[in-house]
This record gives structure tokens, sequence and C-alpha cells, in this order.
């Protein structure tokens, strides 16, 4: 497979319009220089197949009225999103009519009552799924525990959890994703988290103080528990010992954090939801059942702890030597169906470090607004892959797969040849030394 040329046709309908938009300025760029010196020799490495780009994606700003469209329920074009694996599209051509008509079109109107957000129908839909699979095998399991039943619940959720904890993204950033006008459905909001989060491997509230009130706080700089500029970011033991630091000691150095900048009371309840966590599920393993808890509790604890490290490795492993401070420049942006399609949106992580309260339906516009921003700053734009797959190939310094990765936006980057992309991107996994650090960030 062709990966600088390859769209994966099972990208969510705003990313497909997003890269071919991108593939289309690639194109226009090329066509033009190549006009302008018929001297010049076309470096094979460095080329991109021509593709046939639709009219409708060329103009910026008509694209941009169609995906805010798309996200608008006043517009006839609105699209809720239901079901993370299929757009509407698909529904309505793939559909019996009748089970469209009579159910479907009903959900999605009963739904949009419920949800936060007309678009986000998917939320209900999710929580549906997991109190109907998730919350009553885990209670089967401390009733009847078998090791197949345990391995399969622990399979289950480690399906479900990428989905989930991007689910609770939103939650953190925009204080909940169901309707406020029913003070019902709000309770149910605000609790539902503390049935569901252990179960996925979250301790209580954890997510929200290390990811709302920490590293969006200090933004992957040396004040940031889960900064990467101290470490060779493509370095096994360097990424080992992120990984380990991360899983055994930030129930104290997080609230620790908290006590040096004079937020006792955040540092206080940071360690207590930590520790009320801990403590529960102690209680259910010397108690209970210590089989049933190992399968719905620890093993997801574990597992989500090191896919969080291993996520968050990937968003900020590449850091420019020049400017680490920039959003830009410190973090990346994927086009790929993990991240966007199963994930809401998470590959669009320079546009959620700019605006974190965006709702993820609104980045692949917010991205095409400021894409001149984008690419007057060499910010870095990938296809084809995703944050795990980022972090394996920079373990193995594949930084040529990565270069045919890459969505070279602006004329810098698309003049370069595959070699002088890749050498590009291997310069922004170098250790930031202390010196520099204090440089920087005027320490």
């Amino acid at each position: 497979m062709d990966l600088q040329a390859f769209i994966d046709p099972n990208l969510p309908e705003a990313d497909l319009l997003v890269l071919k938009h991108l593939h289309h300025d690639i194109d226009s760029y090329e066509d033009t220089n190549n006009a302008s010196s018929s001297s010049r020799q076309q470096i094979p490495d460095n080329s991109i197949t021509k593709r046939n780009v639709p009219a409708a994606v060329e103009n910026v700003d008509a694209l941009i009225t169609q995906l805010d469209a798309l996200n608008d329920p006043s517009q006839s074009s609105f699209e809720p999103t239901v079901f993370v694996t299929f757009d509407m599209g698909y529904l309505r051509t793939k559909l019996h009519p009748y089970i469209y008509k009579n159910f479907l079109v009903p959900y999605i109107s009963i739904a949009r009552k419920i949800v936060r957000v007309d678009t986000d129908v998917v939320m209900l839909t999710h929580l549906l799924l997991y109190f109907s699979t998730s919350v009553p095998s885990a209670i089967f399991l401390y009733r009847h525990f078998t090791y197949l039943h345990g391995v399969l619940h622990w399979l289950m959720q480690s399906y479900y959890v990428g989905t989930y904890t991007l689910m609770m993204h939103q939650h953190i950033h925009m204080g909940g994703i169901l309707t406020k006008s029913n003070p019902f459905i709000h309770a149910f909001d605000v609790l539902f988290p503390y049935i569901t989060n252990p179960l996925m491997g979250h301790t209580w509230n954890s997510y929200y103080y290390h990811h709302i009130k920490h590293h969006h706080v200090e933004g992957n700089g040396p004040g940031d528990l889960s900064s990467t500029i101290r470490y060779q970011r493509d370095s096994i033991p360097d990424f080992l010992h992120y990984v380990l630091r991360f899983m055994f000691f930030v129930w104290i150095e997080l609230p620790l954090y908290f006590f040096r900048h004079g937020k006792f009371l955040l540092g206080l309840k940071a360690f207590f939801w930590e520790f009320s966590t801990y403590i529960t599920i102690a209680v259910l393993y010397s108690y209970v059942d210590a089989r049933a808890t190992i399968f719905a509790f620890i093993l997801p604890l574990f597992m989500l702890r090191i896919g969080l490290m291993v996520g968050n490795w990937g968003q900020h492993a590449l850091v420019d030597e020049e400017e680490p401070t920039s959003d830009l420049r410190s973090s990346i942006t994927l086009i790929d169906v993990a991240s966007n399609r199963f994930c809401f949106n998470d590959g669009y992580h320079t546009s959620h470090h700019l605006n974190p309260r965006r709702h993820w339906r609104d980045h692949p516009a917010a991205f095409l607004r400021a894409k001149e921003k984008y690419a007057t700053e060499r910010a870095l734009v990938f296809k084809n892959i995703d944050y795990i797959m980022m972090t394996v190939k920079l373990m193995q310094k594949d930084y040529i797969y990565l270069a045919k990765c890459l969505v070279p936006i602006g004329e810098k980057q698309i003049r370069m040849s595959l070699q002088e992309r890749a050498e590009m991107l291997r310069s922004k996994t170098r250790r930031f030394s202390e010196d520099e650090i204090r440089v920087k960030y005027g320490l």
C-alpha cells in the first residue's frame, strides 16, 4: 500500500473532506511548481500520486460551511452521530427503510432531548451499551465467577475503553454529556462515572484532576507530570521510565504538584479520590471475590494506565526544538480511523490544545479555519496512523514510515524529499537539556 497516496475510505465524512482538501493543496503546489520551472526534476520519493479531487473540497470556505452545516441542527444537512462505526449517510442507504423510519429516526429524536449537544446521540448509545453489557457482566462475575467469563469480560472492556475514555474526555471538559434541563437525567450524568469509571480502569475523578487541572495548565511543559520533553522520545528505556513513573507514582506526585502550587484543596481531593478507589478495590479483593476483582477492576486499571501513557507519548513525542512552548509545535494532528471515528476526533490533538473546550465535532472545521496558521507554524499532520502505532514506530526509529504518513502542509514541508521529512521528524524527538528548558520556558 502506498501510504502517501492512500486515503482510508473508512474515515468519518468530515475527515475524508479535510484530507482530500489537503491532498488538493499538495497537488496544486506541485503542479504550479512544475509548470513554473520546466527544468525542475521531480523527486520520486517526494511524489504523491495525483488524486481526482471533487471541486467541492477545493474551496476551503465552502468546505468549512459544509462541515459547519453537518453540526448545525437548524440546517437541512445536519447529521448527528448515532454510532461510532457508521455515519448517517451509510445508515440511510444500508438499513431497511422500515427499520430506519420506525426505529432509528424515533431513537434519534428521543436521544437528542437527552444528550447535552444535538450531535451527540452516540453518547447515549454508548451509555446504553455499557449499562447493558459492562455493568451486568461485572455483577455476574461476582455472583458466579469462571475464568472464561473473566477473560471475556476483560477483553470486552479492553475493546470498549478507548471510546469510553474519549467520551469521558468530552464529559470532563464540558461538565457532562447529558442535558441539564431534566434534574433526573442530570443527576445520572453526574453519577454514572462512579459506576463505569472503575470498570474501565479509571480511578474516581483522577482523569479530571490530572487532565483538566494539571495537563492543560502545564501544556507538556517542564511542570507537567506527563511531559515528554525530558525524554529521548525514540528510546525504549526512556519510554519505559515514562510509563512506569506514571503507573506507580502518579498517586502521590499529582497531589504534591497541587500542594507545591498552593492548591491544597485540589491536592487533597486528588489524593482522596485516588485512594478511595484503591481502598474499594482492595476491599472487593479481600472480602468479596479476589478473582472477580482482578478481571473486573485490577487488569483494566493497569491496562488503561499503560494505554494513557502510550497515547500521551504519541501525542507529544514530536516537539519542536525551536519553539516547544507552542501548542502548534508540541502536539500533532492525526487524520485516522482509530482516533477520529472510534475516539471522538481525538486525532485533532493540536486543535484540542488550542481550545480545550472545543466540541469534538467542531475540530475538522476549526482545523481548516486555522490551516494557514498550521502551515506557517510548520505543525505536523499525519494520516493512516494512530497514537499507539506512532509510539511503536518511534520505538523502532522507523522515521521513513512516519514520513510516509506525514501530510505535508505549507511550502516548506511539501518541498522536502521523503528522507528530509524523516530527518525533520527525527530532530523533534531529541531530549531537552535542563539548560535548554530554562531558556525555552523562561524559568
